[in-house]
């Protein structure tokens, strides 16, 4: 199965062509590597609740992917708006993954406790929060791959039953 993926950052510095997108960098290249995505749209925006909000909900509805991956705003910060902008969006909770990518990422950092990054379902979308570094996106992203293709598959419907 081809899944459609679209990449939207979160980033001032980066939405001011300040800073390289290497966070999208990895995701683009895990995705086709891992499961063969397709990227459909791939998007740079700042920090702000509105604009990150108003991304999700123009590429959920025009672009219709199976999953988008955001990257940044996941933190501490004053700035780290993506969760809150996420659950604007979103209309049902996945909890098990960011849990399962702290937990994956705990492993190597301590750090990894202070990501905020949540996970839903906007129609037959699935919605991921990753933090904004490279070495971050990575443990995330492997610390969930192996069930990523199960999810989008009950979730499109392109499968019925739990395996």
């Amino acid at each position: 199965m081809r899944w459609r993926v679209a990449i939207l950052t979160a980033s001032d510095r980066g939405a001011a062509g300040e800073r390289e997108d290497t966070s999208a960098q990895v995701i683009r290249e895990l995705m086709e590597e891992e499961i063969g995505a397709e990227i459909v749209e791939y998007r740079i925006v700042p920090d702000d609740q509105d604009e990150i909000t108003a991304a999700l909900i123009e590429i959920t509805e025009y672009y219709r992917p199976d999953l988008i991956l955001t990257t940044g705003g996941t933190g501490l910060g004053p700035r780290d708006v993506t969760p809150e902008a996420t659950e604007r969006v979103i209309e049902r909770r996945v909890p098990g993954i960011p849990e399962a990518m702290r937990a994956g990422a705990m492993a190597r950092t301590r750090a990894a406790m202070l990501s905020r990054g949540i996970a839903g379902i906007r129609g037959r979308t699935l919605i991921i929060n990753l933090p904004g570094s490279p070495k971050g996106v990575q443990e995330s992203l492997m610390a969930i791959m192996d069930q990523l293709p199960h999810a989008l598959a009950v979730l499109t419907g392109r499968q019925t039953e739990h395996g």
